[in-house]
């Protein structure tokens, strides 16, 4: 069968009728696309929730008989592709960046949750003396982006609320997604430097793409046409 990985904890698209990943005539697909949050028009009134982490897909997605889908965490997507816990996977560009050594295939960009990896910080703030600061939890795209500058920082990995940092002096700046920039500025800061553009991403491991060939290249076709009916929708 086909192991096909579902992220779990930060959905990866707001579930709204302008950013549904599936237009109407790509049911076929609705069965795994629901286990990526991309929901549609699906009807999930039967999904198991809460603590189940492996099911298989329902006997009537006939399209989809051999596929299970694996419940993980959005920042262990690549992990569990790359060493086989599953052959496909979706996650976040900015999860990616943070697995620049990771022996996967990214086949395809699924143009959904699309935002931007930014450093950011208070306004009119004066330049330190010494050392930048930088709190994020985008460590190796961090080092990566002030290396290409020429800059040595101090970096402080966070898990979560970097906006407040700055606030408390504990960091110059912060590197984060940006989409709207509503919650850096509700915190007073302000978006500084682009470092990369982020949407989700289809990833596939390199030994399944050659074992089960046939298989996962119709997997990946059936998602591009998907993502390209979408773009025309």
């Amino acid at each position: 069968g086909l192991s096909v990985m579902r992220l779990d904890g930060t959905p990866v698209v707001e579930r709204n009728a302008r950013q549904r990943f599936l237009p109407a005539s790509s049911q076929k697909l609705l069965t795994t696309i629901a286990a990526f949050h991309y929901l549609g028009d699906f009807d999930n009134s039967g999904w198991p929730k809460g603590t189940v982490l492996s099911v298989e897909v329902r006997e009537d997605a006939e399209s989809l008989p051999d596929v299970r889908l694996i419940i993980v965490r959005a920042s262990d997507v690549p992990t569990y592709v790359e060493y086989g816990g599953a052959d496909l996977g979706v996650a976040g560009k900015d999860v990616l960046m943070e697995h620049p050594e990771a022996e996967l295939y990214e086949p395809v960009d699924l143009n959904i949750a699309r935002c931007k990896l930014m450093t950011a910080g208070k306004k009119d703030a004066e330049e330190p003396q010494g050392r930048l600061k930088v709190a994020t939890k985008f460590v190796e795209s961090t080092k990566r982006f002030y290396a290409e500058q020429g800059q040595q920082v101090e970096i402080i990995k966070l898990y979560g609320s970097m906006e407040l940092a700055p606030l408390v002096g504990m960091a110059d700046r912060i590197v984060d997604v940006v989409d709207t920039g509503n919650t850096l500025r509700a915190n007073g800061l302000i978006p500084m430097e682009h470092i990369a553009d982020i949407s989700s991403r289809l990833v596939v491991n390199k030994a399944s793409m050659k074992t089960k060939h046939a298989r996962i290249q119709q997997f990946i076709e059936q998602i591009r046409k998907a993502v390209k009916e979408q773009a025309n929708d």
